[in-house]
């Protein structure tokens, strides 16, 4: 019995350590539980500490901008500056990702300025911004243009795994004009997250909490097998 009860006050223990861990996560992530509004929020501290203005984060623009990386399917090599760099042709905005987002096509206004980045691993929203997305002077020329008064930011991985694309668009629409969604709420779509949904995308923090949990189901099996002498 002594031994019984020894497992069990560790057991306890352990679940109420994982437990509060877990609480604690969660009610930090509720303030920023989305990478997409993360990145938004890099992006706009870079402009603001460089005396630019604060950009509107607009969820059609958004929502677009996962279109955009879908329209990739998923192929890392055709980023970039490489030869088999592409672009979605422009039709494609109200033929297509318009349309899928349920923005309306009479509210679509021009694109000013893309950032398009893919990576085989997934990595903070912080780090996509300043090491995969600003990657040349001609990044922050599209950063800082004067010109931007809204974006739009994505992220999305192939199927739900590697590669990860991040993606922000911007543009020179007004606020609550352009990228109008019909009804007037976002259409959530996954795999991937967009910002200025008010979604709380966080399917890599969610893998990541998965995770942890094994090691202490590692430790509670160990001590039984000690305990019970398994």
């Amino acid at each position: 019995m002594e031994a019984l009860f020894l497992f069990l006050v560790v057991l306890l223990a352990l679940v109420f350590s994982s437990a509060s861990a877990n609480v604690h996560v969660t009610a930090a992530q509720k303030l920023t539980n989305n990478p997409a509004d993360q990145l938004v929020a890099a992006l706009n501290s870079n402009r603001t500490a460089h005396k630019g203005s604060s950009l509107y984060d607009n969820p059609g623009l958004a929502c677009i901008a996962l279109q955009y990386i879908k329209a990739y399917e998923g192929e890392c090599s055709a980023v970039g500056g490489g030869g088999n760099a592409k672009k979605p042709a422009d039709s494609e905005f109200a033929e297509t990702f318009a349309p899928n987002c349920g923005v309306s096509a009479s509210s679509l206004t021009p694109i000013t300025g893309r950032l398009l980045g893919c990576e085989t691993k997934y990595v903070p929203p912080s780090e996509a911004f300043s090491s995969i997305l600003m990657k040349n002077s001609k990044s922050l020329e599209i950063l800082y243009d004067k010109n931007h008064t809204e974006v739009g930011a994505a992220v999305s991985g192939s199927d739900g795994g590697s590669p990860y694309f991040w993606c922000v668009l911007f543009s020179s629409g007004k606020a609550n004009s352009s990228f109008a969604i019909e009804g007037g709420v976002a259409k959530i779509m996954r795999p991937g997250c967009f910002s200025g949904a008010n979604d709380e995308c966080s399917s890599a923090s969610d893998l990541i909490r998965r995770l942890k949990v094994w090691p202490s189901a590692a430790i509670s099996l160990a001590v039984a097998a000690y305990v019970f002498g398994v």
